[in-house]
């Protein structure tokens, strides 16, 4: 091989090596949502508390204490315990509410009870069977009691991180099982809650208007105010019934103080992760499992890159860049960011360029320039040594 190829081969492996690993991502405008992002040049959204919904128009206000303060109502699944003085078999007994609501008793037939308070259920018993002249007009002589409360089905929708259908207060099978074969006096459901439905349905976004949640029953609504949960205080969080609907209206902004674990968001979240780089060759051999992917909620992209194994190692890679994958929650337009490594860990103004962890976010690490460039010597490399080898034979 002459000097000249020699020299070629080395210009290119220069070229190479000084090629940038990773260009600046680009982004739609309006994609940027936290501060800490340092997007475009644009400033954020500010913070308004919105409109009252559209489908309150035609309802019934009414404090937040009503629905707090007022008894537990049936739901489809509940355990009702009937004991009617006299009678150990034929009337005697537990029921269950059916789907469509309705209570069935031997020769009563059915009976509305989903939506109604236990005792007024009971009240339509006991005149139903004085009616029928099966029991006697006597006090306490017909006693209706829950002893179950099951899970029962909302409607949450707004800024929430999965908007739907939720089941508040599901109980796994063993815990059902001990709740009947132990019957007490009544039965609290702590999961029938307010709060315990917002979690449910991913816990409220950063851009939530949490001092105005809004909880729907029938013909009346209440606005609730949720933010005690991060600020201390014991807020409203009513128990529900079968077909509420919560509406969390959204502020339009990134609120970094509702990042965080508490009874009205999730307590954790799940973040994709990919270190590819050297010295790893692969994410197993990065130690990137599903523990290393789950962290609490609040956690920021530098605690995600040590997780991922993207920070540390030898010199030559310590110089890694890494690519926040996230989605604005307000526009619903993805963003990514790009970061240097050992920028994050030794700038001081670190925290203005470390975002928060959404849900879903996926983090990404690429390989520092020196690695690069040792990289495209490797390629050189396998071309040059043929020509080399098939030069010596010649001589």
């Amino acid at each position: 091989m002459n000097s000249r190829t020699t020299l070629s081969m080395l210009l290119c492996t220069a070229l190479l090596g000084g090629c940038a690993t990773m260009p600046t991502p680009a982004n739609l405008p309006g994609a940027r949502f936290q501060r800490e992002q340092q997007l475009e040049n644009q400033p954020l959204a500010t913070c308004s508390l919105p409109g009252a919904p559209g489908v309150i128009a035609h309802l019934v206000h009414v404090d937040a204490n009503v629905f707090s303060g007022s008894p537990d109502l049936v739901g489809p699944g509940d355990r009702l315990k009937l004991a009617v003085a006299g009678d150990a078999e034929t009337l005697t007994g537990s029921y269950v509410v059916a789907a469509n609501g309705r209570l069935t008793i031997p020769f009563l037939g059915e009976i509305v009870a989903a939506g109604r308070p236990v005792s007024a259920v009971e009240r339509e018993v006991r005149q139903r069977l004085i009616a029928g002249a099966l029991v006697r007009d006597v006090a306490g002589g017909v006693k209706l009691a829950q002893v179950e409360a099951a899970g029962v089905q909302v409607s949450v929708e707004g800024a929430v991180f999965e908007p739907g259908l939720v089941r508040a207060g599901e109980r796994a099978a063993d815990s059902r099982a001990t709740t009947v074969d132990h019957p007490a006096g009544g039965d609290f459901n702590s999961g029938r809650s307010l709060s315990a439905a917002l979690r449910a349905a991913g816990g409220i976004r950063p851009d939530a208007a949490a001092q105005a949640v809004y909880l729907v029953r029938g013909d009346s609504y209440a606005v609730i105010d949720v933010t005690p949960a991060f600020t201390g205080g014991v807020p409203a969080d009513p128990q529900l019934a079968a077909g509420d609907r919560i509406i969390v209206p959204s502020a339009g902004c990134f609120q970094a103080d509702y990042v965080r674990p508490s009874s009205v968001t999730a307590p954790g979240v799940r973040v994709y992760l990919s270190n590819l780089s050297r010295p790893a060759s692969s994410n197993s051999a990065s130690a990137i499992n599903r523990d290393s992917t789950s962290f609490p909620y609040g956690t920021r992209m530098l605690q995600g890159l040590v997780s991922a194994n993207c920070v540390g190692g030898s010199a030559m890679n310590a110089g890694r860049k890494a690519v926040l994958i996230s989605r604005n929650p307000v526009t619903g337009r993805s963003v990514v960011i790009a970061r240097s490594v050992e920028g994050l860990v030794r700038s001081s103004d670190r925290d203005d360029l470390n975002p928060m962890l959404m849900p879903g976010d996926a983090i990404a690490c690429y390989d520092s320039d020196a690695m690069t460039f040792v990289d495209a010597v490797g390629v050189v490399g396998s071309l040059l040594g043929p020509a080399v080898l098939v030069n010596g034979l010649k001589k």
